[in-house]
Formats: structure tokens, C-alpha cells, sequence
């Protein structure tokens, strides 16, 4: 039983490494389509032959998947992220903050106006804010895939009107398309991206007809200043740190969900997080929300498109206020 046990296992690992070196090396490898085409087709059948090398015993064989695995690994690892390529211009500056008492200066918040779902007027801004006036923290998820997929991010409100949303996005390099798939092998970096609400909301709710939903976070004043500091931190050490987005293990949800942990370390790990569509009643259930009300009564006046589609774009305070009609 123990060496039925051990086979398994080993024909299991060498498999499910085998498949996905063979997608790494076809969506990285160098070269053009067919090189990585015949480099993941050679290697598919390396695997094979090592799997029923293993099966029948046969060392020379499962030689070839021996010597290629720590081969592709350390391959594999040689790929590092960096900050220096040459970016698409919504995603090609990062946030500075400097926090100096109370007041947060935020270097390079992202103001655009856009004319289409992919074009802009880019402008950014250094702004300044006073983090004892932080009174409200919203979750905004942007549905474009059904109710299983969307991009979620946070915003944060101030008494003088004001808000500042942090969104943590696929850095794509210029001319570069988002693929779900391929961005599980080392795409694109991750980037935290501050922004003004008419641009984030904006362009995902006018320009590119997604369904955006607001829930108001219900957390202490001292935990919402928590979760800036932690936006701020994380901002500054991808920064001097790149990292790699990965659709399923580093995305817009789990870093919020990392970024929420800082001040809820008992918060635990949900299959939700990795869909980021559930991912409001996963915050819910755990209570972000208060208890006054069902999720499903929550959830029913979270719709906020079509205000973002006739909000006043002249002023950020009054799209913000517009957006928000919904809330008690």
C-alpha cells in the first residue's frame, strides 16, 4: 500500500508539473509562436514518457522528465518582475505617500478623463489629505464577466467630500491585452493605483458598461485609518519591490483581503476570494457590512451604474455625492 501510495503521488506531481510547465513555457518562453509551441509539445512529451517510465519502471525513460523539470523551474525562477518596461499610460505611474502627522500627501493620483473605455486625457495630481477627517471606506466591485468575475477595490471618504480610490490592477505594458489564463504565468506585475472616483468608477461604469457595485464598509474610524496606512505601505513597496499579478493568487481581491488582515488577523481564507464576483458576501459574512440588514437588501441598492451614467463629471465631490444616493 505504501509504494501504491508513493506512486501515486509521484505520478501526480510529475503530471500536474508537467502541465503546467508546458503552459509556462508556451506563454513565456522566447521566441515566436512556433518555437514555444515545439518547446511545450517536446516537453508534454518528456512528462508522458516519464509517466510511463514510472508506471513500467523503466529509468531511461523517465530520465529526459528528470533532468527537464529542475531545468524548467530554474528557468522559471529566472524570471523576475520589474518596473522599468515601457507601460500603457493608465497604469505607468505608481502612488508616493508621505505621511506627515495626519496628513497623507498622495503623489501621483490618476485623474483622467476618459473618452472612451481605452482612451484618456491622463493627468495626475498630488493631493493632500487629512487622515483624522477619514470617515467612511467603500467596497466597489465592477462586474464585466457574469457574477462570478469582477474587479474589486476600496474607497475611501472624507468629511470634506472628497474620496480617494486605491485600485490593485494588472500593470500591462504598452499595446498588451488581459487574458485570464495566461495571466497565471507571469503576465504582467501587480500595481496599486490612487485614484480620483469620476476616473476609476467612471470609465467602468460609462465607457465600458460594466456593472458597478457600492457597499459601505461598517468598520471603527482607527480601522479604516489601519487599512490607508496599509495602502499606503503596500503602494510604497511595489514600488521598490515589484510583483507579479497572478489571476488566482495575487489579484485586486487578495490584496485587499492581505491589506484587511492587517487590522483582522482571525479574518480566514474563502474559496470567495478566489472569485472575485462572491467576494461582497464573503466581506459580508464576515461581517463588513453590520448585520442591520440581509445581504440581499444590500446587495439590491448596490447597483450604481446608472447613477455613475448621469452624475455631474465637472465636480469630484458632486460624482461622488451622486453615486451615493442609494446609501442610508
Amino acid at each position: 500500500m505504501f509504494r501504491i501510495a508513493l506512486l501515486a503521488a509521484c505520478l501526480m506531481v510529475l503530471g500536474m508539473f508537467g502541465a503546467w510547465g508546458s503552459f509556462a513555457l508556451y506563454f513565456r518562453a522566447g521566441g515566436g509562436e512556433a518555437v514555444r509551441l515545439c518547446l511545450a509539445f517536446g516537453f508534454s512529451l518528456a512528462i508522458i514518457a516519464g509517466i510511463y517510465g514510472l508506471l513500467h519502471r523503466r529509468l531511461r525513460v523517465l530520465m529526459p522528465a528528470l533532468l527537464l523539470c529542475p531545468i524548467v523551474f530554474i528557468w522559471w525562477e529566472g524570471i523576475i518582475p520589474s518596473n522599468h518596461r515601457h507601460w500603457a499610460t493608465d497604469v505607468s505611474r505608481t502612488p508616493i505617500v508621505q505621511v506627515v502627522g495626519s496628513e497623507a500627501i498622495v503623489t501621483n493620483v490618476r485623474n483622467f478623463a476618459w473618452v472612451s473605455g481605452s482612451q484618456a486625457d491622463a493627468q495626475w495630481e498630488k493631493r493632500s489629505y487629512d487622515l483624522d477627517t477619514l470617515i467612511s471606506v467603500d467596497l466597489l466591485a465592477s462586474y464585466w464577466a457574469g457574477k462570478t468575475i469582477a474587479h474589486t477595490f476600496v474607497s475611501f471618504g472624507f468629511s470634506d467630500g472628497r474620496y480617494l480610490a486605491w485600485s490593485a490592477e494588472l500593470r500591462r505594458s504598452q499595446g498588451q491585452a488581459y487574458t485570464t489564463l495566461e495571466s497565471l504565468f507571469k503576465l504582467s506585475e501587480l500595481v496599486l493605483v490612487a485614484g480620483d472616483e469620476r476616473d476609476i468608477v467612471g470609465v467602468r461604469a460609462r465607457m465600458r458598461e460594466e456593472d458597478v457595485r457600492l457597499y459601505r464598509l461598517s468598520i471603527p474610524r482607527e480601522a479604516m485609518r489601519t487599512l490607508f496606512a496599509s495602502y499606503a505601505r503596500e503602494a510604497d513597496d511595489l514600488a521598490e519591490r515589484p510583483r507579479w499579478y497572478n489571476t488566482l493568487t495575487n489579484n485586486c481581491t487578495t490584496t485587499i483581503f492581505e491589506l484587511a488582515r492587517a487590522f483582522a488577523p482571525t479574518v480566514r481564507y474563502d474559496w470567495r476570494i478566489l472569485l472575485p464576483g462572491h467576494f461582497p458576501e464573503y466581506a459580508y459574512s464576515n461581517g463588513a457590512f453590520g448585520f442591520a440588514e440581509s445581504f440581499r437588501q444590500i446587495d439590491a441598492r448596490s447597483h450604481i451604474s446608472d447613477l455613475a451614467k448621469t452624475a455631474n463629471m465637472a465636480s469630484s465631490i458632486d460624482f461622488s455625492q451622486n453615486i451615493r444616493t442609494r446609501l442610508r
